[in-house]
């Protein structure tokens, strides 16, 4: 009865988004005030009832309902409540229902939060999530309903994938979703703003906070997933350049473009036909991520289904919500007029160069991801591109975007002085390269790559560094006075200041693990040894233990440093036996500049206690994700910001302690 309950639910949430899209699109058209009200009301009644069949289908989880074919094919009794409750959104089915849960709470977040949004465009921004919510509420009912019965009813279900079945999954799903479906309510501003011909500072200042929130919330969700890859899959990587990552990634460059780019619009009224060009490429990446992950057109590990007929039906509904806004981009942008003017050397253009490696480096990854389909469609050959492809391109580009940052920051807006954004990047620029021919000259001018790494992380982190002492004139005055000056900083400057410390710090443990790792791998037997970056790992033996829904196989391993037991390590193999699947859980000992990495395989020898042992070392890796968690505390810094929650800009003062600016009579908090 609840399935049904949820299922009518659904149902209903369909009319609803109808009722969503005509009504409030035809009034804003016409000027009608009533049938625009009703755009806020209705999208709140989408929201709830989205969440009640949510919440059914999770009942039907929890309680193990094997009438539901969603629930058998995703489920089993033995398997923990965590992973019963996280299966809901393990599978095509479910997520597509968190899908469109995310979708309606975002909706309903602007109908409650939008009192300051003019009404015809708060009924347009309402009309165009709505409409989305049609194409993606009748495509999960219609061919991949979550509450399909099934007769007779199976004792238990056939598990949930075990490679799913781990808390960096739980929880990684829902975050992903949170920056996708966040991105559809700039998509959903742009195309507004292009029906009324109409972006200004204003809208700029609306959109921020929603981008800011996409953007916080898909960082961490793919901060999580790289996690996961690399405890759980074994092979001690974190990223490998899959299909399903450069669909996250996709997403993420766009929105770190759309940004940067509605800053400019707030600030000088200009970029506008960038910032909504960007915003609907945001949207559309995102979109395109859903394709892959259900289409079956990309094989990768975290594929939900490979259903050619529904990924047709998804390219379809992409290609309308894509190809429509990009018509109406073609017939509507030439109605924005720019308003600020600047010059060749500003913070605007610094922020235009940004923009451009953004958009290329975002157009190679779609490039390398969708070129082996697309040769073998050609020539009927499968052609493979992988992680040489992509780090040769996008190494050279985040260099140039490092050195754009940079000089970036220390520039005014309108007009600067190169000269004297160098003259204070010096020190930035000289420490970078001390550290690049420290690294040179210790690796034996072996590993140029890592130089040039290590060069566009020194260079973000050093840059940004710079731009806060300028500011608070540090150095220059006293104690007191600079603490009065960073303390009257604003929380979206901080905001900022943190995300591109993150980068760089994260950039820097990309630079640790990917170039100067150390890995063996060895046939060992209890009481053997081998050495790894400095560390003795010593193979002590195998132990078995059944625990709830898998058997286990743990085995000891004693870290050793200059003869002294550092760490005990427990690396595993689980047998999942109603799945028949093996997982490896890899063992790691965390230190602040490096860790080690040991994972088991297979018995070898004629008594099977003989092992397959894979250590690796890895330098700085830990910085990889304190940069990930930097950059999302950033975004939620500067989305605490007064400013960015009221709906029209203030007049605001501008610091002048940087570089190529003239000096005013009194400080301001920095923007």
């Amino acid at each position: 009865m609840i399935a049904e309950i949820g299922h009518l639910a659904l149902i209903l949430a369909l009319l609803v988004a109808i009722l969503q899209t005509v009504v409030p699109l035809w009034a804003a058209h016409v000027g009608d005030g009533r049938g625009m009200a009703i755009a806020a009301p209705a999208s709140i009644v989408q929201f709830v009832l989205i969440l009640v069949a949510f919440l059914a289908l999770m009942h039907a989880y929890v309680t193990s309902d094997f009438s539901l074919l969603n629930v058998y094919q995703n489920s089993h009794t033995a398997k923990p409540m965590l992973y019963k409750v996280a299966g809901v959104w393990g599978n095509h089915e479910g997520s597509m229902v968190l899908w469109l849960l995310m979708l309606s709470f975002f909706g309903a977040l602007v109908g409650v939060l939008g009192a300051t949004l003019p009404p015809s465009l708060k009924a347009r921004v309402l009309g165009i999530q709505a409409l989305i919510g049609v194409g993606f509420i009748a495509f999960s009912l219609f061919t991949s309903n979550p509450f399909e019965r099934i007769f007779p009813v199976p004792l238990n279900g056939t598990d949930l994938n075990p490679l799913l079945q781990d808390p960096g999954l739980a929880f990684h799903p829902p975050f992903l979703y949170l920056g996708y479906v966040g991105f559809s309510v700039a998509f959903s501003f742009a195309i507004a703003a292009l029906l009324e011909g109409r972006v200004d500072p204003a809208w700029a200042r609306w959109v921020r906070p929603w981008t800011l929130l996409a953007w916080a919330a898909l960082t961490l969700g793919i901060a999580m997933g790289s996690w996961w890859a690399y405890y759980e899959l074994g092979w001690g990587g974190y990223w490998f350049w899959d299909p399903v990552e450069n669909a996250s990634l996709m997403p993420w460059l766009a929105g770190t473009a759309l940004l940067h780019c509605a800053i400019v619009v707030e600030k000088r009224d200009t970029l506008k036909l960038w910032t909504i060009l960007m915003a609907i490429t945001a949207f559309s990446t995102s979109l395109l991520g859903t394709f892959i992950v259900r289409s079956g057109v990309l094989t990768s590990v975290h594929s939900f289904a490979s259903d050619p007929g529904r990924g047709v039906l998804l390219l379809g509904l992409c290609g309308i919500l894509t190809g429509g806004a990009l018509i109406l981009f073609a017939l509507r942008g030439a109605a924005m007029k720019p308003g600020g003017t600047f010059s060749v050397i500003s913070r605007e253009s610094a922020l235009i160069l940004n923009n451009l490696v953004l958009s290329v480096l975002l157009f190679t990854v779609l490039i390398g991801t969708f070129w082996p389909t697309i040769a073998e469609v050609i020539t009927g050959e499968r052609v493979s591109v992988g992680p040489p492809y992509f780090n040769l391109i996008s190494i050279p580009l985040m260099l140039l975007l490092s050195v754009f940052m940079g000089f970036g920051v220390l520039l005014p807006w309108k007009r600067g002085n190169l000269k004297s954004a160098a003259l204070g990047l010096r020190w930035a620029i000289g420490l970078a390269g001390l550290v690049a021919v420290a690294s040179l000259i210790a690796s034996g001018f072996r590993n140029v790559l890592a130089a040039v790494a290590l060069i566009i992380s020194m260079l973000i982190i050093f840059g940004t560094l710079t731009d806060i002492a300028f500011r608070s004139k540090m150095f220059q005055t006293g104690a007191a006075e600079t603490l009065r000056r960073l303390r009257g900083f604003s929380r979206a400057y901080w905001g900022g200041s943190l995300a591109h410390l993150g980068l760089g710090v994260a950039i820097l443990g990309m630079v640790g693990t990917s170039l100067w790792v150390n890995e063996t791998m060895q046939v060992m037997a209890p009481g053997d040894e081998v050495e790894v970056g400095g560390y003795a790992v010593r193979f002590n033996g195998v132990s078995e233990r059944n625990v709830a829904n898998y058997r286990t196989e743990i085995a000891s391993v004693t870290l050793l440093q200059n003869g002294v037991e550092v760490a005990e390590l427990s690396p595993e193999r689980r047998w999942y036996p109603v799945a028949r699947q093996m997982t490896t859980e890899a063992a790691i000992h965390p230190r602040w500049f490096d860790d080690v990495y040991v994972a088991i395989g297979e018995p070898r020898g004629e008594d099977g206690r003989a092992r397959i042992v894979r250590a690796y070392h890895h330098p700085l890796v830990m910085y990889l994700w304190s940069g990930a968690i930097l950059m999302v505390l950033g975004g939620l810094v500067s989305l605490s910001d007064r400013r960015l929650r009221v709906g029209a800009p203030r007049p605001s003062r501008r610091s002048s302690e940087r570089p190529g600016v003239a000096p005013a009579p009194k400080p301001a908090p920095a923007e």
